[in-house]
């Protein structure tokens, strides 16, 4: 494996959680970066920790030469390099080209509808697996979607909400990303959806998202339009056992409805300031990239994404819930996606192309989170 981006903010915390895996897993890895001297650096961190270190890799996401070098030394690259729609396409070009697979944590939905337009009949005809949104954005969402499916009878129409709190600061890299992320907002992403449903005559939807009180779950909620439902809903199309007719719908939940009001009300101005290029620059300057939360930050971070599940009279309650969601859980997940790809191959299912976690890695995937401290619990069973 080669963990590219590797002296990043992000970067640096997933090379220490394959760093702690390395011995037991015997996994043969790099790091690699643009700086050599920041490479050492890391691993000279790495060393105090009393870990095995990793090689050292040279690779730009700007030389096509030193990617395709990459890639072809390796079975998996992970990458941390965003913003993706700057910088990940010759990444996954290199890839593609080497025949090996691919995993990253992109949020961004206009990368994610990209490598599928370009890079998905490529990479099922080489039988590779190139799996994006292996952060925060989107395990949580997918597998615990793929969990709470798996309570319900596959033979009914099955519909899935999903209601997301979170407690986290934002590195200087997330920001930048987030920046893009709302710019291109409303861009089309016409492959991202265009998926046939598995399975023949199976109907794979959005939804209906409303904003409101929840007295089941004590809050309110309102519509969370991060690419979460995308990647859920190309999960559904994927694997034929979401039932015939899948219906999902995207929450964030807030305590009361004076704090919703207030989180709506920053995202829309975000998304007005990121649209006009001085203002983004602007904002861009406020949270550089390499910066991000401290230790003790992330500590008090925390998530729980709650699932209700229904297919016609039988209804189940599921959970996911973790730490700090975008550093040390978002870490976590990636580093146990790469390693799934690694090291799990054979028990993996037949499945190439550009997938989701669930569709690339499913029940083996859940078996690795659960054991790095993530839960997948069943809160009520079908009744």
């Amino acid at each position: 494996m080669v963990l590219l981006g590797a002296t990043g903010f992000t970067g640096r915390l997933v090379a220490e959680v394959l760093a702690q895996r390395a011995g037991p897993e015997s996994l043969r890895w790099a790091v690699a970066g643009r700086s050599a001297e920041k490479l050492k650096g890391l691993v000279a961190d790495l060393e105090v920790l009393g870990v095995p270190v990793p090689d050292l890799i040279e690779a730009d996401c700007g030389d096509a030469t030193s990617l395709l070098a990459l890639a072809e030394r390796t079975a998996v690259v992970l990458s941390t390099v965003g913003p993706y729609l700057r910088f990940g396409e010759p990444v996954v070009r290199a890839c593609v080209e080497k025949g090996c697979d691919y995993v990253d944590i992109t949020g961004e939905p206009p990368f994610v509808d990209q490598l599928i337009a370009h890079y998905d009949r490529p990479a099922q005809e080489r039988g590779l697996r190139l799996v994006s949104c292996c952060g925060f954005d989107s395990i949580p969402a997918d597998l615990g979607v793929y969990f709470t499916v798996q309570q319900l009878p596959s033979d009914r129409p099955i519909s899935v909400e999903a209601f997301v709190q979170v407690r986290a600061a934002m590195s200087g890299g997330t920001w930048q990303s987030a920046l893009g992320i709302l710019a291109e907002s409303g861009r089309p992403t016409p492959a991202l959806d265009a998926l046939p449903a598995a399975g023949g005559g199976r109907r794979v939807r959005a939804g209906l998202a409303r904003i409101g009180r929840r007295p089941e779950l004590g809050a309110w909620v309102a519509p969370l339009p991060t690419i979460d439902a995308a990647i859920v809903r190309r999960s559904a199309r994927l694997l034929p056992g979401y039932g015939p007719d899948f219906r999902y719908a995207h929450y964030v939940a807030t305590s009361s409805l004076v704090q919703l009001l207030g989180l709506a009300a920053g995202a829309g101005a975000l998304v007005a300031l990121a649209r006009i290029p001085a203002a983004r620059r602007a904002l861009a300057r406020l949270r550089p990239s390499g910066s991000g939360p401290s230790p003790e930050q992330r500590a008090r971070g925390s998530f729980r994404i709650r699932l209700l599940g229904r297919a016609e009279d039988q209804q189940v309650e599921a959970e996911v819930r973790g730490g700090d969601p975008g550093y040390t859980e978002t870490s976590t997940m990636v580093a146990e996606a790469a390693l799934c790809l690694a090291k799990d191959r054979s028990r993996l299912p037949a499945r190439y192309g550009v997938l989701t976690p669930a569709a690339a890695m499913g029940d083996r995937l859940i078996e690795r989170l659960r054991r790095a401290g993530i839960s997948f619990d069943l809160l009520s069973p079908a009744a």
